[in-house]
C-alpha cells in the first residue's frame, strides 16, 4: 500500500502519541471525520494501525512496538508516572528497575536521591543512574538484548535471586481489564516475576496506553501489585478490582 501524505503523517503521530482519535486528526488536517476514518480504515487493513472506539493505536500483538517508536510514545506522560514513583522513594532505599521506558523516566528522576542500591537487568537505567554518585548500581548479568539494553535468561533470573529489596518498579507492555500485566517476551517475564519475589513492596508504572495493548505472556496481577503509578483513571471495572484488592491508584499529572 501507497501511504498518502496526510496518512504517512498521521502514522507519525500514533508513533510518538501511541493513539490517534478521529475528531482531533480531522481537526488537525482540515478535512471532514469520514475522511480521517477511511485513512485509518485504509491504514488498519495494510497492517499499519489496529481500529480503536474513536480512532487507532498502532498495532501491537505476538511482537513488540520498536525499543526508539516506545521511547518516544506519550513522553511527557512517562515524565511525569517517573517524577511522582520517585517522589515516593525515599532515600537510603534499595530497589529493582526492570526494562522498559517509563522505567527510565524513573531512574531519571532518581538523579537527585540519596543513598540508594539500585539492582536493574536494564542497561539504560544503569547508564542513567552512573551520574548518581549516592546510587550503587547494581546490573544483573545475563544475555544482552541489543534491541533494548535489557538483559534477560536464566542468568539475570538467578542473579535477582540473591537480593531483598525495599521496592520494585516494574513496567509492563500491555494491562488488561482483568488485571493483568503482560509482556512479549517469555525470558524477560520470568525476570520480572523474579523481581516482584524479591522486593518488599511493589510498584507498576504504566501509562493509559498499556490499557489498548495486546501482548501474550502473563507477567503477574495487579493483585500483586501494592501501588500503580499511571496518567488516567482506570476504567470502572478495573478500578473496582484493585479496591478489593487493596492496589492503591497514583494519578500522575
Amino acid at each position: 500500500m501507497a501511504l498518502s501524505f496526510r496518512q504517512s503523517e498521521i502514522l507519525d503521530i500514533a508513533r510518538v502519541e501511541g493513539r490517534v482519535g478521529v475528531e482531533d486528526l480531522a481537526d488537525r488536517f482540515g478535512v471532514t471525520l469520514q475522511t480521517i476514518r477511511r485513512d485509518l480504515t485504509e491504514l488498519a487493513d495494510a497492517g499499519k494501525l489496529d481500529r480503536v472506539h474513536g480512532g487507532a493505536i498502532l498495532r501491537a500483538g505476538v511482537a513488540n512496538i520498536g525499543y526508539e517508536e516506545r521511547r518516544l510514545m506519550n513522553a511527557a506522560a512517562k515524565a511525569a508516572i517517573g517524577a511522582v514513583c520517585a517522589a515516593a522513594i525515599p532515600d537510603n532505599s534499595s530497589l529493582f528497575l526492570n526494562i522498559g521506558t517509563t522505567t527510565e523516566a524513573v531512574a531519571r528522576a532518581l538523579l537527585s536521591h540519596r543513598n540508594l542500591t539500585v539492582v536493574t537487568n536494564n542497561m539504560n537505567v544503569a547508564n542513567i543512574l552512573a551520574s548518581n554518585e549516592s546510587c550503587d548500581v547494581i546490573v544483573a548479568g545475563g544475555v544482552l538484548r541489543r534491541s533494548d539494553g535489557g538483559l534477560v535468561g536464566d542468568l539475570t533470573t538467578e542473579a535477582i535471586s540473591h537480593f531483598k529489596v525495599d521496592y520494585a518498579i516494574i513496567g509492563t507492555s500491555a494491562l488488561d481489564l482483568d488485571g493483568d500485566l503482560l509482556d512479549f517476551d517469555p525470558q524477560e517475564v520470568r525476570v520480572s516475576r523474579a523481581i516482584l519475589r524479591q522486593a518488599r513492596g511493589t510498584c507498576l508504572v504504566a501509562d493509559f496506553s498499556k490499557l489498548e495493548r495486546q501482548a501474550p505472556v502473563r507477567i503477574a496481577s495487579l493483585a500483586e501489585i501494592g501501588r500503580v503509578f499511571t496518567d488516567r483513571a482506570f476504567p470502572p471495572v478495573l478500578a473496582a478490582k484493585c479496591r478489593d484488592w487493596g492496589t492503591e491508584i497514583v494519578h500522575c499529572r
